[in-house]
């Protein structure tokens, strides 16, 4: 069981790439984090990979098949999308937002029956918003609600799941949140994750994996300890770093540490 990229291509334009044969792929109870800077392409890479969007060359493999050829409620079944946390067109409660997560496993004209509600409350238990249920999701702040469509996502049961920038726009702590529920799905639930980050600091604590976007079509996949390197970061970002670690009680924890803007961005890898 994996969810595969294989030699994904896609361009808005087609004289100018965006993305250009990519490939990796993310076993159970891994976490891949997606990095790069502005404009090259982490949530096209998303949609693509989601189907959202068709991929010009290469495909999607959802345990070895064509993405394409799920359809509906099969495909949502299996894998969950949480998309960067905006403000909700209409008023519901987190218990009915958390509830609309049930929806491939209704029919057309269904209502979420008890075992539904149950699920919906397990989610929203395991994200840590049991005490938000009740409160209208348009007075939630920006990390409540973020933990909401998470609980939403995970209330589908999925097998794996997909987070667009998921802590961005959050407070320090409710940064922290969302990566330690991160974590916890995927050494717990051995839930299969792929998130898109801005920030390595953030990669380095959650990933298994990390996919770096250059721009131009260039990347670089990898274990999360050899890819996210210094150096590596350095030609990303156009900033100069250095990647501090220290060894505690609980385990090994790692720190980007920006030293100064490089006048010129580096070389890109090849």
């Amino acid at each position: 069981m994996s969810i595969e990229v294989s030699a994904g291509t896609f361009s808005y334009h087609r004289e100018k790439i965006l993305l250009r044969d990519i490939s990796f792929s993310a076993e159970p109870g891994e976490a891949v984090a997606i990095l790069g800077p502005n404009g090259v392409g982490k949530t096209t890479l998303v949609r693509c990979l989601l189907g959202f969007l068709p991929w010009e060359k290469g495909m999607t493999l959802l345990d070895g098949e064509d993405i394409r050829k799920l359809r509906g409620r099969k495909l949502w079944q299996k894998i969950a999308y949480v998309p960067q946390a905006k403000r909700q067109a209409f008023s519901y409660s987190a218990r009915d937002m958390v509830l609309l997560g049930r929806s491939p496993y209704l029919g057309d004209f269904s209502m979420p029956g008890r075992r539904d509600r149950e699920i919906a409350e397990k989610a929203m238990e395991l994200a840590g918003i049991s005490h938000l249920a009740g409160k209208d999701c348009n007075t939630l702040s920006g990390g409540e609600l973020q933990l909401v469509l998470i609980a939403r996502a995970l209330a589908a049961q999925p097998e794996y799941l997909i987070l667009d920038e998921p802590e961005t726009g959050l407070d320090f702590r409710n940064q922290l949140v969302v990566l330690d529920l991160i974590r916890r799905l995927c050494s717990e639930q051995n839930m299969t994750v792929i998130l898109n980050t801005h920030y390595p600091d953030h990669a380095l604590r959650v990933s298994d994996k990390a996919l770096l976007l250059f721009g131009g079509g260039i990347y670089q996949f990898g274990r999360t300890d050899r890819i996210l390197t210094a150096e590596h970061m350095r030609s990303l970002f156009g900033v100069d770093i250095a990647v501090w670690r220290e060894q505690m009680e609980a385990g090994e924890y790692a720190a980007v540490i920006p030293l100064e803007i490089l006048a010129g961005r580096e070389e890109r890898w090849s």
